[in-house]
């Protein structure tokens, strides 16, 4: 053991569901039936912690995972989880020979990228298998749908480039309007017969919020990202069946430091914030360092024992400050602390904190950064 003993355990951590996750999993199964779900990891599983996510996804069977870039991969791949990943963004040429060593799966939509994947299957004597993305309306990346016959022509013409699959995605299926999102697989659906006759035996385009509301895209796969995360992929989400998802992340730390303040002291940088009573205020090691947002200052709340504590002061970089006077004579150094999840009567959710800063749950759970340990729950 090295001097000083073991290492110490983190005071703010991620805790995780791995049994909600199974649930969220099986729920958005039951919806697609036998199809095949390729679950989306990126971005450090949404802030899960990706490590975990992934390794209980290929526990449960789940063969095929998305992520963003082959360093997201390779990562996975140098830890010994054996998936098949598909790689959702557009990759740059100068990736290709990693992509192709490393038996990635990446989105296509380019000549050039096609062109160097090619070369480097060609130069590493192997093949790489390919999605060719095509754009029916998000207008991010992907090929124009009237290109899909050259293009594909194109790949016939490279033997050891193989298309596993068309795709596309949406941009409007979380929306109450569903016009675009109809649209749109209109535009896939006239592609995929052209395509079959093609040798391309495999579509998909649904989301986690097409999963929920559109079944007319479940087409051959499916790629559920936030829902299996046990979070809602919009409060416009139609099916009463999201109701029953149950969040996979509690988000906890602890008070290291209690004082008693008297009125009129201002608090943390700026003192945006000025006691208006004696209060007892406890500073937790939690900050904008670990992925708690500093447009938070001030607007948020925290649980301790059931009782919800307004954070006050501007929240720094790996500290912020609670009032916890309501429970002045009750708690000490070490109490346990809520960001997102319940205690008690009470639940703080990522949905919360999103509206309070006006954006949505997955940017709250993708800013935990990773000093925040993530501890697995395999029970609720």
């Amino acid at each position: 053991m090295p001097a000083g003993g073991a290492r110490p355990m983190s005071l703010t951590k991620a805790l995780i569901h791995l049994d909600h996750l199974t649930h969220n999993l099986e729920l958005l199964q039951g919806l697609v039936g036998e199809r095949p779900m390729w679950p989306a990891i990126k971005a450090n599983a949404y802030g899960h912690g990706v490590d975990v996510v992934a390794r209980h996804l290929v526990g449960l069977g789940y063969q095929t995972l998305c992520v963003a870039h082959v360093t997201e991969a390779i990562e996975l791949i140098e830890a010994g989880i054996d998936a098949t990943y598909l790689l959702l963004s557009a990759s740059a040429p100068e990736h290709s020979e990693s992509i192709v060593s490393h038996g990635c799966e990446p989105v296509v939509c380019t000549h050039e990228m096609l062109e160097a994947l090619a070369t480097a299957a060609q130069r590493l004597s192997t093949s790489v298998a390919i999605h060719l993305k095509v754009d029916t309306g998000m207008g991010r990346i992907g090929i124009q749908p009237d290109e899909v016959p050259a293009f594909l022509h194109r790949c016939s013409a490279l033997p050891r480039v193989q298309v596993r699959s068309l795709m596309s995605h949406f941009c409007c299926a979380d929306e109450t309007d569903k016009t675009l999102s109809n649209q749109a697989i209109e535009r896939f659906q006239q592609l995929v017969s052209e395509a079959r006759a093609s040798g391309i035996n495999s579509f998909h385009m649904a989301n986690s919020a097409a999963i929920f509301d559109l079944p007319a895209s479940y087409f051959d796969v499916v790629r559920p990202g936030i829902a299996i995360y046990g979070l809602r992929p919009s409060w416009e989400i139609s099916n009463p069946l999201v109701e029953e998802l149950k969040p996979v992340l509690e988000w906890r730390t602890q008070i290291t430091f209690l004082k008693e303040v008297p009125a009129g002291i201002g608090l943390s940088y700026g003192h945006t914030f000025h006691t208006e009573r004696p209060s007892l205020i406890a500073t937790l090691p939690v900050g904008y360092g670990d992925g708690l947002h500093r447009g938070l200052s001030n607007k948020c709340e925290m649980l301790v024992r059931g009782v919800r504590c307004p954070q006050v002061g501007r929240i720094t970089m790996d500290q912020t400050l609670i009032d916890v006077t309501a429970l002045r004579g009750q708690i000490g150094l070490g109490e346990e602390v809520v960001i997102i999840g319940g205690q008690g009567d009470e639940v703080i959710t990522a949905d919360e904190l999103a509206d309070k800063l006006g954006t949505i749950n997955y940017e709250i759970v993708t800013a935990i950064l990773e000093r925040v340990q993530r501890e697995i729950v395999t029970g609720s």
